[in-house]
């Protein structure tokens, strides 16, 4: 089984995750994975943050991100987070432990994450069942 760790952007995408992880524990549903993505964490200490995120990246087999328009955006954060924002931190770290990479547009013209280019990446240019189970499988 698939251990995904889904990357969202929480302020603007985060009903999309919700859609994605019902649709694998529906058992009506051909989408087949293991959400190992933390619920929220009721913390603004970035360092924790982190600590928490490294975790559950590391657990997974997969780092599918959820590509809203907001992906190449600032976070208010973005100096101690390290990066422009929390998808990109989580896209480096996903790289950098070795995870396969899916990557799925809510939209076709969203703006890539920078991260994602140059890397072997999986991509489901729409948000639906089918695109995103053939980019899973693809991975």
């Amino acid at each position: 089984m698939k251990r995904i760790f889904i990357s969202f952007d929480y302020d603007h995408d985060r009903h999309y995750r919700y859609l994605l992880k019902a649709l694998a524990e529906n058992p009506r549903s051909d989408l087949e994975f293991t959400d190992v993505t933390p619920e929220e964490i009721q913390s603004y200490d970035i360092p924790r943050i982190k600590a928490v995120l490294t975790r559950k990246i590391r657990e997974a087999t997969h780092s599918l991100v959820i590509i809203g328009k907001h992906a190449n955006s600032y976070h208010p954060d973005c100096e101690e987070i390290g990066e422009r924002n929390w998808q990109w931190w989580e896209i480096k770290k996903s790289i950098e432990e070795g995870n396969r990479m899916v990557a799925v547009k809510i939209d076709r013209s969203n703006p890539t994450p920078d991260p994602l280019y140059g890397q072997n990446v999986s991509w489901a240019y729409s948000f639906t069942v089918d695109s995103i189970i053939n980019a899973i499988d693809s991975a």
